[in-house]
């Protein structure tokens, strides 16, 4: 038996080892390797256009990502990542005279099918800003502002899902002792943070991330991106960086975008040491950007 089990360890790549390795230290192993993990974001063809389709902006996007990965956007600005990004959830469906057309498949749904259901979508799709957006009230009522219009309204109940997202975003013990009071006197990686609790407590199967470390500085940094590695043991997260070692440090997967086009997509060690296409490799290397 000992044997059978060595043999089997042989055949996961070293990658998957690593993965394994790091859920058992936030204490919630995962037993199956990323390879075998489903699919929960298919996307197929997809094409975006603004001005009522004279600008096209992402062309014939073709991809799929695992549960309880994270995955990085990269690429030049405005190559597409963050119109790809807001697009998981229908978050471009705001701005005006915009089209679409292929499949984004979530949860095997088509998510731009006739009669879909876009609130609920938004509820199990959460989203993360660049720049921290936390409500002009308490800290508490910024978290439980969502389940609130849900009609959630025991105060138990609330109290709980604060706290439990609160902890889920590294925030709690800063703040336990001061829930009364305003979210905008916190700092800014702690407001950033906020609104990630924000997003847990509204419970998301998948969480999107548009560049939410660029206003903060490096400490703030690291503490958003230790949360990272944290949260996937829960959600799939998808997070847009211009930070390439950003990207190498957080994520499994990386989407490298240009002129709309998705370039290359691997996993993120393959992306950054051996790149298929000539272009990823200038970009990497910082030829252009």
């Amino acid at each position: 038996m000992a044997s059978d089990k060595i043999i089997e360890n042989e055949n996961l790549e070293k990658e998957d080892l690593e993965i394994l390795s790091e859920e058992k230290i936030f204490q919630k192993p995962k037993k199956v390797p990323i390879k075998q993990r489903q699919n929960v974001i298919e996307i197929e063809g997809f094409n975006f256009y603004y001005n009522s389709g004279s600008k096209q902006a992402l062309f014939d996007i073709n991809m799929a990502i695992k549960e309880n990965t994270v995955t990085a956007f990269i690429g030049p600005s405005g190559c597409g990542k963050s119109t790809l990004l807001r697009s998981i959830n229908r978050m471009n469906d705001l701005v005006d005279n915009i089209a679409v057309d292929g499949k984004i498949v979530v949860h095997s749904k088509d998510i731009y099918e006739k009669g879909m259901d876009v609130v609920k979508l938004r509820t199990e799709v959460g989203m993360v800003f660049q720049k921290a957006n936390p409500f002009p009230m308490s800290i508490y009522d910024n978290v439980a502002f969502g389940p609130r219009n849900q009609g959630i309204s025991d105060k138990n109940i609330l109290n709980q899902i604060v706290e439990d997202s609160l902890k889920k975003a590294a925030l709690w013990d800063d703040v336990k002792d001061y829930l009364k009071d305003s979210a905008l006197g916190l700092s800014g990686g702690q407001q950033q943070r906020l609104c990630i609790a924000r997003a847990i407590a509204m419970r998301p199967k998948i969480l999107l991330m548009d560049e939410p470390t660029s206003a903060l500085d490096p400490i703030a940094t690291l503490k958003v991106e230790e949360l990272i590695l944290k949260l996937k043991n829960e959600y799939t997260i998808v997070i847009v960086t211009h930070s390439m070692a950003q990207a190498t440090r957080v994520s499994d997967y990386t989407a490298f975008f240009l002129h709309g086009e998705l370039i290359e997509y691997d996993r993120t060690k393959k992306i950054f040491t051996n790149p298929k296409d000539q272009k990823t490799e200038d970009y990497i290397s910082g030829r252009f950007g």
